[in-house]
């Protein structure tokens, strides 16, 4: 979400234009996402196009979106595919999508066809994402149901409005984290953790995405801020974790990390493209299994 959490989040649709732009020309047979580009608005679709065409523009603004949003779809293809791959493999029937933003999967993924799907975001994201949804004639999704449920974290009690909405706590649940733990800090995580394993049946998993520790990625961002480069950049990171302080963090509440892996790792297994790969390296996909004790 936004800082000010009253704005929708400008991260998703740089997301969204990552995906879009990504579609069809990287890893192909692995990625697709031929929804994307319809949630975009024209402006946003403008440097879609220009990465898709390789058409570098002139100007200092159009070549910062441009060179954002080509990075972003070498981040966003192998984080995708894993997250995708995951859910394939572990066929609940209810999904819930913790800041679900421009997520797609309801709408292009047809394993979901069995499947309850709860997208969760803060309030301003959701009106905007479901404007978008207006906007794209003839998007009907996939999934059995798609249930929005806004939630603004810093107030509301996830559990309580997971109940409002028809979420089943006594069901397995496989819940995604994508996108979001960086922008939490170290307490908000660690209440958003209890949450769902309040609320994880056994046969539950969580699969999350979150950033390790990268002296390279943080100049990168802080040069992003102090530029105002990036249409993120007022979207600081709160929280950086080691692979071993998020197993024994998720350990506390009952989920067995099962798998966790960078992004770069995932990235050679595509044959994504050779540039900017070492930014991948701090971003990790984590799957971890629920156990009650």
């Amino acid at each position: 979400m936004s800082e000010s959490g009253r704005t929708a989040s400008r991260t998703a649709v740089l997301v969204c234009q990552g995906r879009a732009a990504a579609d069809g020309r990287i890893a192909a047979g692995r990625f697709a996402d031929p929804v994307a580009v319809r949630l975009l608005r024209a402006a946003e679709r403008a440097p879609v196009d220009e990465v898709r065409a390789g058409a570098v523009p002139e100007g200092w603004e159009a070549r910062v979106a441009y060179e954002g949003v080509r990075a972003c779809a070498d981040v966003v293809v192998p984080r995708t595919v894993a997250i995708d791959e995951a859910l394939r493999g572990r066929p609940t029937g209810q999904l819930v999508i913790l800041g679900a933003g421009l997520d797609t999967r309801a709408w292009r993924l047809p394993e979901l066809a069995r499947t309850d799907v709860w997208e969760v975001d803060h309030p301003a994201s959701q009106q905007d994402k479901r404007a978008r949804l207006a906007a794209a004639e003839e998007l009907p999704a996939v999934a059995r149901s798609v249930r929005f449920t806004p939630v603004d974290f810093a107030v509301d009690d996830l559990g309580a409005v997971l109940d409002a909405s028809g979420h089943d706590p006594s069901a397995p649940t496989t819940w995604l984290w994508e996108g979001v733990v960086p922008y939490l800090t170290r307490d908000e995580v660690r209440a958003t953790v209890a949450a769902l394993a309040a609320r994880s049946a056994p046969g539950s998993a969580l699969v999350v995405n979150y950033q390790a520790p990268s002296a390279r990625a943080a100049t990168g961002r802080l040069l992003a801020r102090v530029l105002r480069s990036s249409m993120t950049s007022g979207e600081p990171w709160r929280s950086l974790w080691r692979p071993a302080h998020m197993a024994a963090l998720l350990a506390e509440y009952g989920l067995r990390v099962v798998s966790d892996d960078d992004l770069l790792t995932l990235a050679h297994t595509l044959g994504s493209p050779e540039q900017r790969r070492s930014s991948l390296r701090s971003g990790r996909v984590a799957v971890a299994e629920y156990h009650r004790g």
